[in-house]
């Protein structure tokens, strides 16, 4: 059996080699940055983006802008697949915050209001315009109250989200950027409202609420920073628990559950970015058996675990807390 040994990511991952275009018409990296560097989104310079769709291959879809960072984080099933740097309304345009849904999708759009100008991959949310797509992205506010994004980035989202998809503005431009809006786990739920979500208090080795979500696609992420396992369905926390993790510490990973030939069971790696070299390579054993936990959680837990299951290991924090202003909830349609 494949043996393989993970260091700790340490700085930030090996820099992004990409082809840049005037930067009047920079459109972003073709690619994605590695997964690595999702825990650290505020080093990605301007048109780098983070795409892990592996880390959660089905649910609902929530996307989350914060305009003081000019990050985009994109959810599925609660779980953060992708983290991109934007740039929102210049002064006298600024995009309106609040929750909105997909109103008109059109990869090929072009402005009514901006001399026919191109807006590929468009994702309209609201009424007079606002939208999500690809365009110029210099490192700061510059559109005309549209969220920009790398063309690459645009590109993908578009055929991820769907008519249902909710899309969060929250935030101030030109506020402090400090910390990245929402951490690996979706600070909002499906329709945009806050989770809520309580950390475990010192006395609180674990909670597991099923009922919560009694059913849909189920996603565990692992922090190694936290020392915590958490568990959703359907986009919702149905569980938590604190943990440690034994021998050397994981990395940064995206590991699924497969069924041999033989009728046993394997835990191998997923390709994903920075990381492609893994693909399909087994992992030393069940990944569970390397992490202490409650005996009556790691029971709860169990009947969860089936070939096709997704596991997220991160070196990045479970739970972040919002930056810049209150987020004021706007109707985007009658």
């Amino acid at each position: 059996m494949y043996r393989r040994k993970f260091a700790p990511i340490a700085g930030i991952a090996l820099a992004l080699t990409v082809a840049w275009a005037p930067p009047a018409l920079a459109q972003g990296a073709v690619v994605s940055a590695p997964l690595d560097m999702a825990r650290q989104a505020l080093a990605l310079k301007p048109g780098e983006f983070v795409w892990v769709p592996e880390a959660s291959p089905a649910g609902p879809v929530t996307v989350v802008v914060d305009l003081a960072t000019q990050r985009a984080s994109i959810y599925r099933n609660g779980v953060r697949i992708g983290i991109s740097t934007i740039s929102s309304g210049k002064p006298g345009y600024e995009t309106p915050t609040g929750v909105f849904s997909i109103l008109l999708k059109d990869a090929k759009h072009r402005s009514s209001k901006y001399n026919n100008a191109p807006m590929p991959f468009t994702q309209k949310l609201t009424q007079d315009g606002v939208a999500l797509h690809a365009g110029g992205l210099p490192g700061y506010p510059e559109s005309h109250g549209c969220v920009h994004l790398p063309l690459a980035l645009a590109r993908k989202l578009f055929t991820t989200t769907s008519f249902s998809t909710t899309v969060v503005i929250s935030g101030r431009t030109g506020a402090p950027a400090t910390e990245v809006f929402g951490g690996v786990v979706a600070p909002v739920t499906a329709t945009g409202a806050p989770t809520g979500v309580v950390p475990l208090a010192a006395d609180e080795p674990y909670r597991w609420s099923p009922e919560k979500a009694p059913d849909g696609p189920v996603s565990f992420i692992l922090s190694g920073s936290d020392n915590r396992l958490v568990v959703l369905r359907n986009g919702i926390e149905i569980g938590r628990a604190k943990v440690a993790i034994n021998g050397e510490p994981l990395g940064t990973h995206v590991l699924t559950l497969i069924e041999r030939p033989e009728g046993d069971r394997q835990w191998v790696l997923v390709g994903v970015a920075g990381h492609a070299d893994e693909a399909n390579l087994p992992f030393e054993q069940d990944v569970f058996d390397r992490v202490a936990m409650p005996a009556a959680f790691r029971a709860s837990i169990a009947p969860l675990i089936v070939p096709g299951t997704t596991v997220l290991v991160t070196l990045a924090p479970i739970n972040r807390r919002t930056t810049g202003a209150g987020l004021a909830v706007l109707a985007s349609q009658p």
